[in-house]
């Protein structure tokens, strides 16, 4: 059945045909794998947990329940017979703490941090929409901000969604998120908009013979936003 939109000036309802409710399944049943691999805490974000995905939809998994060292996540996804394609040390502004991306395929992500999460990072999963990874195949769908700014609320056909322009703290109340957090994503996604990219202050790919904490090792002897960002942690005496 083909999808059908029903506009309304603002906001509008959008009715699941059966070829996005497919692949929301799919997405799912293979988040639920990775989440069952990597064990307790981890969540996935965005389309996923709010459920408008649509060809192209990435699985982005999140560790956000304590630390964790980086030979254990990837211990756990060898166990399971899951394999990365690359290894990433990410520092998306200087503000943000370090984290580990373990790209698993183009489609498939693990990120955990290497330093800790701030509370205001946390809720920036929250922001998009936020599930817990295992038990995620028959989990409701939560409400959640897309990359267009569009409040996305789950209905029984499919979502209802509108912009979150002026509506600042009215989304923050939703989400359960301060609104800090709400200003400071209009403000990022906003300019990605204007000049059709965000930026990350560091993107650095970890060699295979070395660990992603020893990559931070070495980014931070040469980087001191890096230092800072990291609270100090793993810097070499």
């Amino acid at each position: 059945m083909k999808e059908k939109v029903v506009r309304l000036q603002d906001p509008r309802a959008v009715v699941y045909g059966a070829e996005r409710l497919s692949l929301l399944a799919r997405l799912r049943e293979r988040a639920e794998g990775i989440g069952r691999a990597l064990g307790q805490g981890w969540y996935v974000h965005g389309s996923i947990a709010r459920g408008d995905v649509k060809r192209g939809s990435d699985i982005d998994l999140v560790f956000l329940e304590g630390a964790l060292a980086s030979f254990e996540v990837e211990s756990r996804l060898e166990r399971a017979g899951l394999h990365w394609t690359s290894r990433e040390v990410v520092l998306a502004t200087p503000m943000s703490s370090p984290k580990g991306h373990l790209h698993l395929d183009e489609e498939a992500t693990v990120t955990f941090p290497l330093a800790g999460f701030r509370p205001q990072e946390e809720a920036f999963y929250r922001f998009g929409g936020l599930l817990p990874a295992r038990g995620l195949a028959g989990a409701p769908r939560v409400p959640g901000v897309s990359k267009r700014l569009l409040l996305v609320m789950p209905t029984p056909e499919g979502h209802v969604e509108s912009s979150i322009l002026g509506r600042e703290a009215e989304t923050a109340s939703i989400l359960g998120v301060p609104v800090d957090v709400v200003n400071e994503r209009v403000r990022v996604l906003g300019r990605r908009d204007r000049i059709g990219r965000t930026g990350v202050y560091l993107r650095e790919e970890v060699a295979d013979r070395s660990s992603l904490e020893e990559t931070l090792r070495f980014i931070q002897d040469r980087d001191p936003v890096v230092r800072r960002a990291a609270g100090g942690r793993g810097k070499r005496s």
